[in-house]
């Protein structure tokens, strides 16, 4: 599995962007994919996460974004998508997408494949 993130880019405080997670290659129903983000001189940290199947538990998300922002994905398009609102200076940072076989999961490493990143910039 490949993955291609797309979508970031400047936008003021209190305003919206959403991010695009194209997946290249086979992922099955036990497949969860997640969104993490890195800003400068910090760790990467988890922010979402979703399965491909419907009925395998709800998605997930971090104290800091629950409520703003919206995981979802297209399974017919293989593309998981993050809808930012209410975005913060605090947001700013480059979002990555990643992919584990499995269940969902927060932790950075029990994720096996990793986007490129797309930058998120939010001013005040």
């Amino acid at each position: 599995v490949q993955l291609q993130a797309s979508g970031g880019g400047l936008v003021q405080a209190g305003g919206s962007l959403r991010l695009s997670c194209a997946a290249c290659g086979r992922t099955g129903s036990n497949y969860a994919m997640g969104w993490f983000r890195q800003a400068p001189g910090k760790e990467r940290e988890f922010v979402a996460a979703i399965t491909w199947s419907t009925w395998i538990g709800n998605p997930y998300y971090s104290d800091s974004v629950k409520g703003r922002f919206s995981i979802s994905r297209d399974n017919a398009k293989n593309t998981v998508y993050l809808q930012m609102n209410s975005l913060k200076p605090d947001d700013t940072a480059v979002y990555y997408c990643a992919a584990r076989a499995g269940g969902l999961r927060i932790g950075k490493n029990e994720y096996d494949v990793w986007g490129q990143g797309t930058q998120v910039t939010v001013s005040s």
